[in-house]
């Protein structure tokens, strides 16, 4: 699930680079917006992919599978 989150952030950079840079002036707005869905969908993977890692009884160090 992270790397979905890295993913989101990249083109969340992107999207930030042509809207806030002026690069894309005509398509500044949509890029404004696209930066801000992509770096909330990345702060949303990156927080349920945290909370799926740590969810109780979903790791067992102690168990090392069949013998």
């Amino acid at each position: 699930m992270l790397h979905y989150a890295v993913a989101f952030l990249v083109i969340a950079l992107i999207a930030a680079l042509l809207g806030f840079g002026g690069v894309a002036a005509d398509a500044a707005g949509i890029a404004k917006l696209l930066f801000f869905v992509f770096a909330g969908l990345s702060a949303a993977t990156f927080a349920l992919g945290l909370v799926r890692r740590f969810e109780p009884g979903t790791h067992n160090p102690d168990k090392r599978g069949p013998t």
